[in-house]
């Protein structure tokens, strides 16, 4: 078990490390915020985000890149941390296909720093986002952590692919005990604008069309970021240990204290039936859009998460039904619409 409450998590002003560090600052931890404040998105949002976590008084923020190595390992000596939360990355699936090298910049780079600092500081536990856009061509689902992942679709796949690797050669070679968690399609109050609940219900509410990809033949294991973030706060106190996995199920590696764990709902739903439940809510209709399939996207994704709840006993639960609520009653308070 850790010994203190002190927490330095990457990406605090991003949409899931903020929920993250309100969760861990309500439960009275410690938490030292890391951010570049990038413009890939509204940077307002972002703003906003550490506006609120600064009302705690148990939180502090540096902004700065994580390919800034001086500045990383500067906020996080300062800090001391027990743990370290690697949330940070540049995110978006179809954006990869734009600008790749900013995933090689920010998620391998950068994650190339957090592993050195992780290091440097003697943290306890070391925990790291991964995506379960790394399952690429799979067609066997539930996607569960045993499976092949050597078939990326997108640089931003293939990145994330390349952080589980990193982190399990430095978990070998100086024994940092690291887990690495997938998500699986994140949405929620405080979203990103380049994520589909945000564009459907902006669209909706504007009255202009929304692009549904593959004329809609879509499926996601769309998980509440409320849940995701429940289900890392568990694997904090999960911490790997080198040796012999606890069950056929788990994917501890047999020579490194690494471990890989899928936060998903677990449930495989209809891109139709959420958007449906968007339309509901709104009460308004879409302008639906139908289009083929982008490169670089899947049909489907679909979570097995028996290793969680086996690791922490938790089990993500909230329906999308009940999570389309939500994000749109704080969209509209947000926006005020």
């Amino acid at each position: 078990m850790l010994t203190n409450k002190r927490a330095f998590v990457t990406g605090t002003a991003g949409f899931i490390g903020y929920h993250l560090a309100e969760l861990l600052l309500q439960e009275g931890w410690f938490v030292a915020g890391y951010d570049g404040l990038t413009d890939y998105y509204d940077v307002q949002l972002k703003e906003n985000r550490h506006r609120l976590l600064s009302q705690h008084k148990n939180f502090s923020s540096t902004v700065d890149l994580l390919e800034n190595q001086a500045a990383l390992s500067t906020a996080v000596d300062k800090f001391q941390p027990d743990v370290i939360v690697h949330l940070a990355a540049q995110a978006g699936v179809r954006y990869s296909l734009e600008n790749p090298r900013a995933y090689m910049d920010t998620n391998v780079t950068g994650t190339f720093n957090v592993l050195e600092t992780a290091h440097s500081a003697r943290v306890q536990h070391l925990l790291m986002a991964s995506t379960s856009s790394v399952y690429g061509a799979n067609r066997d689902m539930p996607f569960n952590e045993r499976q092949n992942t050597d078939t990326p679709l997108t640089m931003y796949a293939a990145t994330k692919k390349a952080n589980e690797a990193m982190g399990h050669a430095w978990a070998n070679i100086h024994g940092v005990p690291t887990t690495m968690f997938r998500f699986f399609t994140v949405y929620g109050p405080w979203g990103r604008p380049d994520m589909a609940l945000f564009k459907f219900t902006k669209g909706i509410l504007d009255g202009t069309p929304i692009d549904i990809y593959n004329h809609g033949e879509m499926w996601r294991d769309f998980t509440y970021v409320g849940d995701i973030v429940r289900g890392i706060r568990g694997l904090i106190d999960a911490i790997p240990s080198a040796g012999n996995p606890n069950s056929e199920i788990d994917s501890l590696s047999a020579i490194a204290p690494y471990r890989v764990v899928n936060i998903g709902n677990s449930e495989k739903v209809s891109l139709l039936d959420f958007i449906e439940a968007v339309e509901v809510e709104l009460g308004k209709k879409a302008i639906r859009n139908m289009m083929p399939m982008q490169i670089g996207d899947v049909p489907a994704t679909w979570a097995d998460t028996t290793l969680l709840s086996n690791l922490t006993g938790y089990q993500p639960q909230t329906t999308f039904q009940e999570g389309v609520t939500r994000f749109v009653s704080w969209y509209r308070e947000y926006y005020k619409v």
